[in-house]
C-alpha cells in the first residue's frame, strides 16, 4: 500500500480522529503488519512500542476503534485514521480522548471529565 515505514525505523504515526466531530482521540504507531491488519479487519490495530507486539485497541477494555477512512500525508509516513469509537472513551485513564489536559499558565491541567472508571474496566 506504498507507505514509507523505513523512514522512521519501521513505524508510522497514526493520528486517530473521530469521524463525526473531527476531535483527535489518540496517537499511536503502526508497523506494516498492524497497518495491513487494520485495513483487512476494519478496526485500529497498532504496534505497541512498550510491549513490542501488535495491539488491537480495545482488546482488554472492549473500547474498539471502527475504521471509517484512512488518509496519508504527502510523505506517506503518517496516516490519519477516522474512526467510530465503540465505548465511552479511548484513553486508558478514563477519558473520551487522550488529549484531556490543557496547558494553562505553564501548567498542565485536566480540563475534561472522565467518561468511565478505568479501574472497573482494566482491573476486572
Amino acid at each position: 500500500m506504498d507507505l514509507d515505514f523505513q523512514k522512521t525505523d519501521g513505524l508510522i504515526t497514526a493520528v486517530i480522529q473521530d469521524h463525526k466531530t473531527g476531535r483527535v482521540l489518540m496517537v499511536g504507531y503502526m508497523n506494516e503488519e498492524s497497518f495491513r491488519l487494520t485495513v483487512e479487519r476494519g478496526y485500529a490495530i497498532f504496534w505497541s512500542r512498550s510491549r513490542k507486539k501488535l495491539w488491537l485497541k480495545g482488546e482488554s477494555s472492549g473500547h474498539k476503534l471502527l475504521v471509517k477512512s484512512i488518509q496519508t500525508d504527502c510523505d506517506k509516513d503518517a496516516v490519519l485514521v477516522q474512526v467510530e469509537a465503540v465505548g465511552p472513551g479511548v484513553c486508558h485513564e478514563g477519558y473520551e480522548s487522550c488529549f484531556f489536559r490543557t496547558l494553562d499558565e505553564g501548567e498542565w491541567k485536566v480540563t475534561e471529565t472522565q467518561t468511565y472508571d478505568p479501574g472497573a474496566v482494566y482491573n476486572k
